[in-house]
């Protein structure tokens, strides 16, 4: 007998499957989430490589814009 799943975690599962099959359409849904989302449905909805990626990417722009106005 199987388990049977809630819809929430159906939702998840099925949410995950899609991000590993489609990850170029899940970075797009990402950032349209996270324009009228939370920061968590943005970071949840993309890999941690990415997510490293962009915070990464955000130090290394305030480490220059600070050298830039000094």
């Amino acid at each position: 007998m199987g388990e049977k799943k809630s819809p929430e975690q159906e939702r998840e599962s099925l949410k995950q499957k899609e991000a590993k099959e489609n990850s170029a359409g899940n970075l797009n849904d990402a950032f349209q989430r996270g324009s009228s989302g939370s920061l968590f449905d943005l970071v949840g909805s993309m890999s941690w490589k990415v997510t490293g990626l962009i915070i990464l990417f955000l130090i290394i722009g305030f480490i220059v814009a600070a050298f830039l106005l000094n």
